[in-house]
């Protein structure tokens, strides 16, 4: 069931929508923002493709909206797609924190860490690993002003704020870019013998 707070920042009041449903989301509009730049391009344009993912099971949509319903922000937590590494870990136990993204114009005033919190509001996220990770090609670093290893740190920064800590990997496309990140959060009620499981398949190690 969604669950909606308000957020005072200096551009006015925001409303977050945590486990937002594909209802929710149908009246929604994107913020011009979102779309592709000189050397930037959102990873999500298109409302449908929020609704596909809130309607995904165990899903965890996360917006923020202005008072005239235009997304300025969200993030989801989500089941990796089958053919990635972290689906392999039984049971279905793996989610991602993915696609976290601001509007430019929403920047700095705090919109970064409601999206993370509400992300990890999960109701499963004890019984979850949580990982995400951050591949330098996809950060904003035209408009952030910032070298791939600042806007690393910043990751780093934001998502240890609601648990994550980096976890050594060789997954080959995290390793292909030192900048690259990946962190993790151990639910409390994940058994010893997955987490034993899991620091295997870090390592490409699984049944």
């Amino acid at each position: 069931m969604r669950k909606e707070i308000s957020l005072k920042t200096d551009k006015g009041e925001i409303g977050i929508y945590i486990l937002a449903t594909p209802e929710d989301l149908q009246n929604l509009r994107f913020d011009p923002q979102f779309r592709e730049h000189t050397h930037y391009r959102s990873l999500y344009t298109r409302r449908q493709s929020l609704i596909i993912r809130a309607g995904e099971a165990d899903s965890n949509v996360v917006i923020a909206l202005t008072e005239a319903g235009t997304i300025i922000a969200f993030g989801m937590v989500v089941y990796p797609d089958p053919a990635e590494r972290w689906a392999h870990l039984k049971p279905k136990i793996m989610m991602e924190a993915k696609a976290i993204e601001v509007s430019r114009d929403w920047r700095s005033v705090g919109l970064g860490q409601a999206i993370a919190r509400g992300m990890m509001a999960h109701p499963l996220v004890e019984e979850k690993i949580v990982y995400m990770v951050g591949y330098t090609w996809t950060w904003d670093l035209e408009a952030s002003r910032m070298t791939p290893a600042q806007y690393k740190k910043m990751m780093i920064r934001l998502f240890s704020t609601v648990g994550l800590v980096e976890h050594p990997t060789n997954e080959p496309n995290i390793c292909l870019d030192d900048d690259n990140l990946f962190m993790v959060r151990i639910g409390k009620n994940v058994p010893e013998k997955i987490r034993t499981d899991f620091k295997w398949l870090c390592f490409g190690q699984y049944e």
